[in-house]
């Protein structure tokens, strides 16, 4: 079975310690991760090593959605997140593993992105583009500055 791997990488006006805390807050992804015209339902989040997810998103327009959950291999604080994701869709197989890595440069927070194992049924710039509407998503969440 052939799988496909997208990487993305950003810098974002923000500190590793709320991007951090967005990849691991329920109610945080659930704001910016799913792409435009998705809603998100985290199940659960056990944001430990050997800890588990599980989420859902939903097409507004349709009503469909598809779940998947996995696994947390590796937490850094403020400097890398690896989790594992499978779909419970049978017809998209395979595990998938997601590699989160921060680095705090002179404008902010370097963000680096590796998703391996896409299931091959689900083109890689389907991914990519998904992705990216997320991570504009994630910089409205992380970069401003609003005081109490």
């Amino acid at each position: 079975m052939t799988t496909g791997t997208v990487q993305l990488h950003r810098v974002l006006r923000t500190t590793p310690e709320r991007l951090y805390r967005a990849f691991l807050e329920p109610d945080a992804i659930a704001k910016w991760l799913p792409p435009y015209g998705f809603t998100c339902q985290v199940h659960h989040m056990e944001a430990r090593v050997g800890g588990t997810h599980k989420m859902s998103f939903r097409n507004f327009g349709t009503g469909h959605g598809h779940s998947f959950g996995g696994e947390y291999l590796e937490l850094v604080p403020n400097e890398k997140i690896r989790y594992t994701d499978r779909f419970d869709d049978p017809n998209l197989p395979g595990q998938m593993q997601v590699t989160v890595t921060l680095r705090q440069v002179s404008c902010g927070t370097e963000l680096s992105i590796v998703q391996e194992g896409v299931p091959e049924v689900i083109p890689v710039e389907m991914c990519y583009l998904g992705w990216q509407e997320s991570l504009v998503q994630l910089a409205r969440l992380v970069e401003p500055e609003i005081p109490d």
